[in-house]
This record gives structure tokens, C-alpha cells and sequence, in this order.
């Protein structure tokens, strides 16, 4: 392996390119507290992964604008409620462009509800694999909770 193929290796695992994440899960209106099946993927893109586990995130966080009363400046608001990194399947090594799936059942955490308007709060849901580096992950996807 040549100098500028280690820098391409290095640049993958620190942008969580080494590996393809994705995750399935009921896209339909959940409680708090509920049980939710969800499904992660991961695959190898092509080099060996040493992962520390593969986790479900769900996370949640309020935004919106609010405009003092006395002198009308208005402030973006943006505040984190729920943040929560549930394990769903344990450390190991994918081996080159291998794929593996971890089906596991998890409980949505406690939290206000979805609402929009002028301050929203919105939940969202992830796969990841702890993997060294920027750590390969599906994307935060919406979860909506009532």
C-alpha cells in the first residue's frame, strides 16, 4: 500500500466512510415509552472496521424564535432534550465489504412531544457504529412522538 493510499484509508475512517450505516424503524406515530423495532446495517466499504458496538441515537431538541417583551430583540432559541445512545448490538470487526444486521428492540425515552409553530420540537433517529474516527452513521431520520 503506497503513501497516498494510506492518506485515502486515514481520510475514510475519519470521515465515517469506512463502513455504510443504515436503519429501519416503524415510520409511524409513537409515545413516549413505547417498544419500537428497528433494524441496523452496516456494511464495509471495502477495508476491515473495528467497531465498539453499534448504537441506536434518538434525539430530540426545541428551536424556534422568542422576542423579548420590554425591547423586541429577538433570539434564536435551540435547546437539546433528549439525547440518548442506546446499544444495539456489540463490538466487533467487519471484515471487508462484509454486512451485518442487528435487530434489537428499543423503548422511546421519555420527552415532550413533537409539535411545530413558531418554537417547534422535533425527535430524530439514527443507527451509528462506534468505529474509530468520524464514527459511520445513517443520518438523523424524523421520528414523530405524541
Amino acid at each position: 500500500m503506497g503513501f497516498l493510499d494510506k492518506m485515502k484509508s486515514v481520510g475514510s475512517a475519519m470521515t465515517g466512510g469506512a463502513a455504510k450505516v443504515s436503519i429501519e424503524y416503524p415510520h409511524q406515530v409513537m409515545k413516549p415509552g413505547d417498544s419500537m423495532p428497528v433494524k441496523v446495517t452496516v456494511v464495509s466499504m471495502g477495508k476491515e472496521v473495528k467497531s465498539g458496538g453499534v448504537f441506536v441515537d434518538v434525539y430530540a431538541e426545541e428551536n424556534g424564535k422568542v422576542k423579548c417583551k420590554t425591547c423586541g430583540h429577538e433570539a434564536d432559541l435551540r435547546r437539546e432534550t433528549v439525547k440518548q445512545a442506546i446499544p444495539v448490538g456489540p463490538a466487533f470487526v467487519l471484515q471487508p465489504s462484509e454486512t451485518k444486521v442487528f435487530d434489537a428492540t428499543i423503548q422511546v425515552p421519555s420527552g415532550q412531544p413533537t409539535y411545530n409553530g413558531q418554537v417547534s420540537h422535533q425527535w430524530k433517529i439514527r443507527g451509528r457504529l462506534d468505529a474509530f474516527g468520524n464514527d459511520p452513521d445513517s443520518g438523523f431520520q424524523v421520528l414523530e412522538i405524541r
